[in-house]
């Protein structure tokens, strides 16, 4: 497939690692075009790495300046992994960093005698079902051609969006990257509400879970339609949920709970660029 690169080192083969690695195999990259690097990947990577043809841990000279290098460490991996990052990366090498909180300039001091060209991107844990959420930015150096690439790669993963600025990505990081957590903590909040009002446990948890499965394919197969409005759907005036809502949506609601949360984690992602 056109605009795929020939050569792809993924640093970093966990959960978030091994779900793009499985999307840019379904998305045509040859599997012995990719390395992988990790000390201790999981029994279930290194049956997909041998069912493909991709090279686990091989000696770093071997692979050293590759088309592409992807970066699934965790941040206070970083450092640790510097002098291996050096090697690997050539002149011409297009970075792509999942690392949360960790800055263009961050990596630049890594990489003094090497690629400028760098993307931060934030993922998210959906991707390993296909429906990953991912923001990015990339610096001046990234070319047009680079940019498509690693629009390719995350869009195996999900969907991609792009901002003009770097200091967004700390607040996609907030949003989309941690988001997944908040929404699966409203599905055990609101089965402890059920559990509250009578339900048993069990029956509870289903229900819950369930309506939040369905409510999220609602939004992703009815795209035109805003959320707002979606909620109003299910909103008779005086009834049940009208009730609920004049609860969730009170000045002490869920709105300002949610800033407070989302503001939160975007000052840990900036903390995290330390």
């Amino acid at each position: 497939m056109a605009g795929l690169p020939n050569s792809l080192v993924l640093m970093g083969a966990g959960k978030m690692g091994g779900a793009m690695l499985e999307g840019w195999l379904k998305l045509g990259v040859k599997g012995p075009s990719v390395a992988i690097l990790d000390p201790f990947p999981a029994p279930s990577m290194l049956d997909l790495c041998a069912a493909h043809g991709v090279k686990v841990n091989p000696p770093v000279a071997e692979i050293a300046g590759p088309e592409v290098l992807v970066l699934a460490i965790k941040p206070q991996m970083l450092d640790e992994g510097a002098a291996m990052l050096m090697e690997l990366a050539g002149s011409g090498t297009l970075v792509v960093s999942v690392i949360a909180g960790k800055t263009v300039g961050n990596l630049a001091a890594r990489l003094p005698q090497a690629t400028k060209a760098i993307v931060r991107a934030m993922p998210n844990t959906p991707a390993a079902v296909g429906r990953g959420m991912t923001g990015c930015w990339a610096n001046e150096a990234v070319s047009a051609d680079q940019r498509a690439i690693a629009d390719a790669l995350l869009t195996s993963i999900g969907r991609v969006e792009w901002v003009d600025q770097e200091a967004l990505i700390d607040a996609v990081t907030a949003v989309s990257g941690s988001g997944p957590a908040y929404v699966f903590y409203l599905a055990e909040a609101l089965a402890q509400a059920g559990e509250a009002a009578g339900l048993p446990a069990d029956l509870a948890m289903r229900l819950a879970r369930a309506t939040v499965e369905g409510a999220g394919e609602l939004m992703y197969q009815d795209q035109a339609t805003p959320a707002a409005q979606l909620r109003q759907n299910v909103t008779s005036p005086g009834g049940t949920t009208a009730a609920a809502l004049q609860v969730l949506m009170a000045e002490d609601g869920l709105a300002p709970l949610m800033r407070r949360a989302v503001a939160a984690a975007q000052r840990r992602a900036g903390e995290l660029s330390g």
